[in-house]
């Protein structure tokens, strides 16, 4: 009888160990991916050319913008960094150029310039120009250009020591089904520098927390691969980021279907540096429930 219950219990063991191991293979596994996508984030942003570099913004108007170090100048820039007089950009509606000072070495494409017509950023192929460890090139913004300014040599990147998260919770990856918009809306997007643009929304994501719905509106377009979400829930401004944290995700498969992992819920570059030109997340998109996922605020500028 002894034996019986012993081989028994032994039996027992192994099924238990049996069912319990795929389930903590999965855990880990999904702990692991998790982990992966934070390092690939943290990569992003230390690179030579990442957010923490942005050193300067300048808004760029009609007609010729002096720049350099010299107070003089329109376009101001960082004293230690640049000689007193670079050159000079000219704006003649939407066509940009830049003239550089005979005495000054900038470089385009590992190659000294003296004068070019330059693309912005919303062409995919900004014209990037360099002088030392600062590099900077063109962005439009609504209807406007500005100046992107950074600095490979920037303080931020030494003094960065890593972005503070909230614990990994596989519960806070949840599903989603997509109640599409028909026709999809436009959504009337505000940005920190107080413009407002237009971004197509295909629906609505609805999920389930808690047993309580709620609703997002993504950013995207039906046969993308992935929709954009900006969101602000109530750690908004005490635990996380004021203005709201950001969130790529998978778009619905062919049933309506995709999943919402706020474990990767991200701080928008505007939580690093001033700098930044961060669009802001749509009223609709403010959860009211406290998402303790992902990124917590930065805080550091």
């Amino acid at each position: 009888m002894r034996v019986f219950i012993a081989l028994f219990s032994w039996v027992l063991f192994f099924l238990t160990v049996g069912c319990d191991s795929e389930p903590t293979t999965e855990k880990a596994a999904y702990f692991q991916q998790i982990e992966n996508w934070h390092k690939q984030r943290i990569a992003s942003l230390t690179k030579k050319d990442g957010w923490l570099t942005l050193a300067g913004l300048f808004w760029l108007e009609e007609g010729e913008s002096t720049f350099g170090s010299a107070e003089d100048n329109k376009i101001v820039f960082p004293k230690d960094k640049a000689p007193a007089h670079i050159g000079r950009f000219i704006v003649k509606g939407d066509e940009i150029s830049v003239k550089i000072d005979s005495r000054v070495t900038v470089l385009h494409d590992g190659q000294p310039v003296q004068a070019l017509p330059l693309q912005h950023d919303l062409t995919g192929k900004p014209t990037i120009l360099t002088l030392g460890s600062l590099s900077w090139y063109v962005i439009k913004r609504g209807d406007r250009y500005l100046i992107r300014l950074k600095d490979s040599e920037h303080p931020r990147l030494k003094e960065f020591k890593g972005i503070e998260r909230y614990p990994v919770d596989v519960r806070w990856r949840v599903k989603a089904r997509l109640e599409p918009y028909n026709p999809p809306k436009k959504l009337h997007i505000a940005n920190v520098l107080g413009q407002v643009s237009e971004t197509d929304c295909p629906g609505a994501l609805v999920f389930e927390i808690d047993g309580k719905e709620y609703r997002l509106d993504p950013e995207g377009k039906m046969g993308e691969k992935e929709w954009f979400l900006n969101f602000s829930d109530e750690t908004s401004g005490r635990e996380t980021y004021g203005a709201g944290r950001y969130l790529v995700i998978d778009a619905p498969d062919e049933n309506g279907i995709t999943y919402i992992d706020f474990n990767k819920a991200y701080n928008p570059p505007c939580a690093f540096s001033p700098f930044a030109t961060c669009p802001l997340p749509p009223k609709q998109n403010k959860l009211l429930l406290r998402i303790t996922a992902g990124e917590k605020d930065y805080g550091h500028h």
